[in-house]
């Protein structure tokens, strides 16, 4: 026999004594699925579970109905009232509907059109979502008025973290309601608009975006005409709301609003307080 038969064959004889590749499906008996039925069910229902979150950094503060009731907060609004929300609510997800835009700010023209009513309500109804919970941050440091319109106590927040004067969850609130919290502006400050550009304000946003992929983050900011916070938070927010007064906002404040975001994340405007 040549060399080359010899080598053929001895490489042929190795070929057959390898084992042959084994099918994992196989190797298990017959009646034991490779995820157990009970395993798949289990999932699938935990999947459609409304969130329950536990605040064990948060102060819970139950809120007056009462006081609720006279600021139109939407947890005591009609029907009617909390289904209009809804559809913005609605309309603001299907214009942010890309991974991983979660943060709104909104805003107005002037000081006074219900910006903040606004993203409060908003933001309660979000939280109506069993798949979603919300922060609201109240960015307006020059005149903050969330925990207003909610019976809080005056207390540290956003401004007092940024100076480094206490921790974020000093400010964190929770009023009563499943899967929202509020945190506060904190102590009124002129220089607002230096605070909100600082580094410590983006490094704490990309904490507030990043921590919980199921949240969603809305700001209410001071007015676009008379400060310049709006401008800054634009840079860094992934859509802008503009509140709209019906027969107080010009045609010309809105058109320099536009402007002055032009270029900016604009998802909106909604008209606010119509005669009825």
């Amino acid at each position: 026999m040549s060399r080359l038969k010899k080598a053929l064959a001895k490489a042929k004889e190795a070929r057959d004594k390898q084992p042959e590749p084994v099918d994992a499906s196989k190797t298990r008996p017959a009646d034991v699925p490779l995820v157990r039925k009970e395993e798949k069910e289990e999932s699938r229902e935990l999947a459609h579970q409304p969130l329950k979150p536990e605040y064990t950094e948060t102060t819970v503060v139950m809120c007056d109905p009462e006081l609720l009731r006279r600021n139109k907060v939407i947890s005591v609004c009609t029907e009617d009232e909390a289904d209009r929300l809804k559809i913005l609510r609605t309309q603001i997800l299907n214009r942010m509907h890309d991974e991983g835009k979660n943060t709104l700010l909104v805003t107005s023209a002037n000081p006074g059109e219900g910006k903040s009513l606004t993203a409060l309500n908003l933001a309660i109804s979000f939280s109506h979502q069993f798949n979603k919970t919300v922060l609201l941050v109240d960015a307006n440091i020059k005149s903050p008025a969330i925990h207003k319109y909610l019976g809080l106590d005056d207390g540290p927040g956003l401004s007092d973290y940024l100076l480094d004067r206490a921790s974020i969850t000093d400010g964190l609130i929770n009023p009563g309601w499943e899967r929202i919290v509020v945190l506060r502006a904190g102590t009124p400050r002129t220089n607002s608009a230096e605070l909100l550009g600082s580094t410590r304000m983006q490094a704490i946003l990309s904490e507030m975006k990043e921590r919980y992929p199921e949240r969603f983050i809305i700001f209410d900011s001071s007015a676009v005409l008379t400060s310049a916070d709006p401008l800054v938070f634009a840079n860094l927010v992934d859509g802008i709301l503009i509140v709209v007064e019906a027969e107080r906002t010009t045609k010309e404040d809105l058109a320099k609003v536009m402007q002055m975001l032009q270029n900016k994340p604009i998802i909106g405007t909604v008209l606010n307080k119509l005669p009825e």
